[in-house]
């Protein structure tokens, strides 16, 4: 089992919708790196970090768990923000997968929070100019994390 920590602007895509639909697709990722790790690496049952960028409150804000192996992305085929011309079924660019509610976070553990703990110095959401909205959490960071986000 890995975990991963998957970023998504509140105002697209919350905990709280999540925790609403109970399972959604992770899709509208154009980043190949992004991609790569959904289509080869994502297993069902992986722990997803959801993670609340461009907010007020920047942060781990819930626990997902992925809940399907990678499929093509349906929005590369349909006119509009995620289109992509040189997509055919026959041969889709871009995956996501489906993510399942596990639960909310009773406060957001922020960037700060990561920051400041003691072992989480070289994870790779704090590394400079990373902008990856997926990437993947060492066994040693998720238990670090655990141990913070199980006492809120």
């Amino acid at each position: 089992m890995s975990t991963w920590l998957m970023k998504s602007e509140p105002s697209e895509y919350s905990i709280d919708r999540l925790e609403q639909e109970k399972c959604s697709s992770w899709f509208g990722v154009r980043n190949y790196q992004a991609r790569n790790f959904m289509r080869d690496q994502m297993q069902v049952g992986d722990v997803v970090l959801f993670y609340h960028s461009s907010c007020k409150e920047v942060g781990i804000a819930g626990i997902a768990r992925v809940a399907s192996l990678a499929h093509p992305d349906e929005s590369q085929f349909e006119v509009g923000k995620y289109f992509e011309p040189k997509a055919t079924r026959e041969k889709p660019i871009w995956y996501c997968i489906d993510v399942a509610f596990e639960r909310k976070l009773q406060k957001i553990y922020t960037i700060g929070d990561i920051r400041a703990t003691p072992g989480l110095e070289t994870m790779k959401i704090l590394e400079k100019g990373n902008r990856l909205s997926i990437t993947p959490v060492t066994e040693t960071e998720y238990q670090i994390l655990l141990s913070y986000l199980d006492t809120e």
